[in-house]
Order: structure tokens, then sequence, then C-alpha cells
């Protein structure tokens, strides 16, 4: 006599109703789509038009298309020198981003770590330097810069003005506040009992600081330093004030170059757009981790 095995399928789960459609997340979507349309049409319509060229353009609008070449990038890129305004931004940014976390790392440690009246205070001033319109410190800031003296192995002008100096302190001033408020939130989040122990085992203020919670903020220095590398990278402004030599502008301010005198070719200055928003893109994706891993930090605390 023999028996037979009869083996029983697994059980399934029953499937789930699907969720009615509701107005209201057709209408989120189709605003998110069209936001997202917005943001990109621009980057787009560079790309596109640095991509044609000037005569194919002129006779068809640039609604069209035809007319594709590469020669504008090489054009741009030996008009413009974008090879050695490269440099001069990184002289520029690489010490600002440093000098900027650095020293609003130790004003967040401070307001974060100790309690004192000027808590409040100190935390408000440096944050109002974000809400002051750069434009109203315009003439000021250019006095100063004037007549404040370098040694002239630090600036070829002997004077704060026209040199990398003067960009890389009028970038830190105005990009603190930000990293200050931030990293003083973030730094108030961490276990105090941290800095009990670290007292208890003979740490100093300094080695706090160092050893403690610095390695517990790379998060979110890396958030930081991602969006700081991109704003003074892409700062215009007190590059085309504060400077008058040319061989000295950072690579925004050298888009000037491709202007020109009567006339402007709109190719020529969407390929040097495009050349010059690349280190940033790159920096982004290599930091993309870091990047998201330091804003959503915390967003799961109760």
């Amino acid at each position: 006599m023999t028996a037979t095995l009869t083996r029983t399928p697994p059980a399934t789960a029953p499937d789930r109703p699907r969720r009615p459609v509701r107005p209201a997340r057709v209408v989120l979507h189709l605003f998110l789509g069209a936001v997202a349309v917005g943001w990109l049409f621009p980057i787009l319509w560079a790309l596109l038009t640095s991509l044609r060229s000037y005569d194919y353009t002129a006779r068809n609008g640039y609604v069209s298309l035809g007319g594709w070449t590469l020669d504008n990038y090489v054009t741009a890129w030996k008009t413009a020198e974008f090879g050695k305004h490269f440099l001069n931004s990184v002289y520029i940014t690489v010490p600002a981003v440093l000098l900027t976390l650095f020293l609003a790392s130790c004003v967040a440690f401070v307001i974060a770590r100790f309690s004192w009246k000027l808590n409040i205070v100190l935390l408000g001033l440096f944050t109002a330097a974000n809400l002051l319109p750069q434009q109203a410190l315009l003439i000021p800031l250019f006095r100063l810069f004037t007549q404040v003296p370098l040694p002239a192995w630090m600036s070829d002008s002997e004077l704060l003005y026209d040199s990398y100096w003067g960009l890389i302190l009028v970038n830190v001033a105005f990009q603190c506040g930000f990293c200050v408020f931030v990293l003083s939130n973030y730094m108030k989040a961490l276990p105090h009992e941290l800095y009990e122990a670290a007292m208890v085992d003979g740490a100093s203020v300094w080695r706090q600081y160092w050893q403690v919670t610095m390695p517990l903020c790379r998060p979110a220095l890396a958030a930081l330093a991602t969006l700081e590398v991109t704003w003074i990278y892409n700062e215009f402004f007190w590059a085309t004030v504060l400077m008058r030599t040319g061989d000295k502008f950072p690579v925004t301010s050298s888009l000037n170059n491709l202007r020109g005198e009567f006339f402007t070719d709109n190719n020529l200055v969407s390929a040097g757009s495009v050349l010059v928003a690349i280190p940033t893109l790159v920096i982004f994706f290599v930091l993309q981790k870091q990047f998201v891993r330091g804003l959503t930090l915390g967003a799961s605390k109760g």
C-alpha cells in the first residue's frame, strides 16, 4: 500500500484593493510635473542651443532643429580662456568653503554646547547676514576694500581690492550665517552624555569639538560643503565689483568675454554656460549620497 503525498500550494496574500484615484492626487502630480518641466526647460534649452550653429539659428530661428555642431564649445573654451579662469575659481572656492565650514562649526559648537545669555542673540546675529541684501553693502565694502593694504606677496595691487583674498573673505562673511544655523541645530541633537563622558576622561573643550563633535557632523558638513561649493563657485556679483584684472576673474565672470561689442552669439554663450556648470554637476553627483543623508538626518526623530 503506497501513500501519495500531495503538495499544497503556498498561500498567496490576498490582492489589496486598488485605491481610487482622487482628484487632489491628480492635481498634485500635474503640479509637480509642471514644476519639474519649468526647472528643466532652461537647462535643456541651453544645451540644445549650444549644440547648434549661429548661422543656422539666424536663418531658421531658435524654434527649429538642425545645424548641429560642437564648434561652439571649442570656441567658447578658447575665447573665454576657461582653463585659466577655472583655476581662479578653485583658488577662491576651496579656501572659502573650508574656512566657512571651520568658522561656522566653531560658532555652532559654542551655541549648541554652552548655555549662556547671548546664545540666541549670537545665533540671530549670524543668521541675519542671510537676510541683508548684498547690494546694500556694495559701496561701503568697495571703499573698505580699496583702503585695506596687503603685502605684495598676497596681492599684486597691495590692496584687498582686486585680490583673491577679498573674494574669499566676502564669501565667507555671507555664507557663515546659514552654516551656523544648520550646524547649531544639528549639534543640539547630539546626546549630551557624550560630552559628559568626554569630560570624565579629561577631554578639553578643543578635544570635545574636534574629536567628538566633528566626526559626528560629517554628513551635515558634506551636505553643506556641496551647497557652499555650488553657491561660491557660481557667485558672479562680487567678482565683477571687487575685481579689475581680467586674468584674476573666476570662471563665471569670464562669461562676459563671450559677449560681442555690437551683438551677442547666444549659441556661444550657451556653450560657455554649459561648460561652467559641469564642475558643480560633477561635485553634486560625487557627494550625492552624503548630501541626501545630511539633509534627511533627524527627519524620523520624535
